[in-house]
């Protein structure tokens, strides 16, 4: 099954056949036949998108979805209307209240399904970036947020007679900036302020489909204009064919012919807030990433990266025959830091220590916080001669001037350091993975570590099995 699709209507007609053709395109069709009941298989099941009918014996539609929005588990689930209703007014209360579209019965049905299946693939696109749902069902999914700032709004037009009355009829409708940019400007990204265009709203005429499906797959294609949101225009009646394969292209909405100037600010409000929540989330994603790869305290890169990327350092190292240091350092007698400044002091030292070692490395070399006050340094096309000057500098470095006073206790820092150096052209190893050598090689520079403290701290000593 391609995902679950709720059908809301009371009109069991309508609910078998909507069922029929959802189950045909292998998606799993839920029922409901009223608002309650509605809310209740929402809560339960979770479904990948809605399909909404306003008139229900209980609940209006719009209260319904005003239900939905409201709720932490389901205020994401993409809705669309259909709605017997052709009046401008509820298609403009229906988006108001945060449905995604609204057709109207009877309706093109493989225009529907398209639309479906643009609306679940963003769902599904968006569903690895946006709280678990057992954190929704906990109470801990994130709030929505309250406020978006204005946004860029694109139009894309080689007709300027309608562009400029685009703009004059929805500048009073949008606190958003409108911009008018031709196709060509789109395409080669020339048009003003282009990295930053939030939507592109693309006049789109029968005699310029080609070039409206071109434009907007390449604007799919590149990574600055990828999440921008790019709803079409049309000037004419479009073929349901061609408006199908549009929405299969990711377009985010397509505006008909002869549409209040309200219903298409509406419109693309709620593209730009679906644009704004995704470009959150990715956010989100990456400030977790980042945390995942960084110790938060010092800013430096953490064990979990360190070991990854001395794994790829080993392995380039295999490959080239350059050498490669490891150095491992840690503070003397840290203890007596935390234990005379309490944590906050010790915390502001080893900040300033990994401010210290990163000013004085090369952009190529790592620097990880290993753990507690512990550091370890890789330096790739260094043997032991460069190793050991490079060592050495860098305990001099932290027996500099003790760090300010808004930079933590002052304390004179004195750090024993173990390194161990892999040969230039090292001999095959076959019979020892490399995750098993970067292990070995972690030991050995350890081990020296232990060597420096035992000959009197504050000193450089060499792995055992270093080699020149």
């Amino acid at each position: 099954m391609d995902g679950s699709i709720l059908i809301v209507d009371d009109v069991a007609t309508n609910r078998i056949v909507l069922k029929a053709k959802l189950g045909a395109a292998r998606y799993r069709p839920l029922v409901a036949a009223s608002g309650g009941e509605a809310l209740a298989v929402a809560r339960s099941e979770m479904p990948d998108l809605i399909l909404l009918d306003l008139m229900l014996p209980d609940l209006h539609g719009l209260d319904v979805l005003a239900a939905l929005r409201a709720g932490p588990m389901t205020r994401d689930i993409p809705v669309i209307v259909l709605s017997s209703t052709t009046n401008a007014e509820d298609r403009l209360a229906a988006l108001a209240a945060g449905a995604d579209d609204f057709f109207a019965k009877p309706c093109d049905d493989g225009l529907l399904m398209a639309r479906v299946r643009n609306l679940l693939r963003g769902r599904q696109g968006a569903e690895g970036l946006a709280p678990g749902r057992t954190e929704a069902l906990f109470g801990l999914a994130e709030e929505s947020a309250g406020f978006s700032p204005p946004g860029l709004i694109g139009i894309v037009s080689d007709r300027r007679e309608v562009a400029m009355h685009l703009r004059r009829d929805l500048a009073p409708l949008m606190r958003d900036r409108l911009v008018i940019m031709t196709r060509a400007d789109a395409l080669s990204g020339a048009g003003p302020d282009q990295a930053s265009v939030d939507l592109y709203l693309v006049d789109w005429t029968e005699a310029a489909l080609d070039e409206a499906h071109r434009l907007l797959s390449d604007l799919r294609s590149r990574p600055a204009t990828r999440h921008a949101g790019i709803c079409l225009l049309s000037a004419a009646p479009a073929d349901g064919r061609a408006a199908a394969m549009a929405f299969d292209l990711d377009a985010s909405d397509i505006i008909g012919p002869g549409t209040r100037a309200d219903e298409v600010a509406s419109r693309l409000r709620a593209i730009l807030r679906r644009k704004y929540r995704a470009d959150r989330r990715r956010e989100t994603v990456q400030d977790g990433l980042r945390l995942a790869l960084i110790d938060p305290l010092t800013g430096l890169h953490n064990r979990r990266y360190g070991m990854a990327r001395l794994t790829a350092m080993v392995r380039q190292h295999l490959e080239d025959g350059q050498p490669l240091a490891i150095l491992i350092a840690d503070l003397d007698r840290f203890k007596s830091v935390n234990d005379r400044y309490g944590h906050a002091g010790g915390d502001q030292v080893l900040i300033d220590v990994g401010r210290r070692l990163s000013q004085h490395l090369r952009q190529e070399d790592l620097l990880v916080r290993f753990g507690g006050e512990e550091f370890l340094i890789a330096l790739p096309g260094c043997g032991l001669e460069q190793a050991n000057a490079t060592a050495e500098r860098l305990r001099a470095v932290l027996q500099g001037p003790p760090a300010g006073r808004d930079q933590g206790p002052g304390v004179p820092l004195r750090s024993p350091f173990g390194r161990w150096v892999m040969p230039r052209n090292p001999p095959p190893v076959e019979v020892e993975p490399i995750e098993e050598m970067v292990r070995t090689l972690i030991e050995e520079a350890d081990i020296a570590l232990l060597s420096a403290k035992a000959a009197g701290r504050n000193v450089v000593t060499v792995a055992r099995r270093s080699v020149a």
